[in-house]
């Protein structure tokens, strides 16, 4: 996986999944992939969690309470504006997203694994909170 940032954005699991996102005109890809890292029973791979991120920015940009705008997140930034009036998370999806974090900063996290492995986990973890607080 190509790395180059801490936040949700700044990886190519998250490039591609915010690409397929455009195909998509509702939060099934949303729940889709929390389902897909709340339903797995072994270790949490990092490619699932990494995605999983990328989908909790899109259900704390449809609240209006985004991250950074950038030039990774532009692809989720312009699905959101594009449907932000319309599409409001429901309440399931924020019992979820809850659970989601959760997940990904449990031990079992191969995506926890990986930073804390790196000289960037603190940062990483802060970007991780910071986007649990904006949920």
């Amino acid at each position: 996986m190509g790395t180059w940032a801490v936040d949700a954005f700044g990886n190519d699991y998250a490039q591609d999944w915010a690409e397929d996102l455009h195909e998509t005109s509702n939060l099934d890809a949303v729940e889709d992939t929390l389902n897909t890292v709340l339903d797995s029973s072994a270790g949490l791979e990092a490619p699932f969690a990494a995605e999983a991120l990328v989908a909790l920015e899109v259900l704390a940009r449809l609240q209006g309470k985004g991250g950074s705008r950038t030039e990774d997140s532009a692809a989720v930034d312009e699905w959101v504006d594009a449907r932000k009036a319309k599409a409001r998370p429901r309440a399931d999806l924020a019992e979820k997203a809850a659970r989601a974090i959760e997940r990904i900063l449990s031990p079992d996290s191969e995506l926890r694994q990986l930073w804390e492995d790196s000289e960037h986990y603190t940062a990483w973890r802060a970007a991780v909170e910071d986007l649990r607080t904006r949920l």
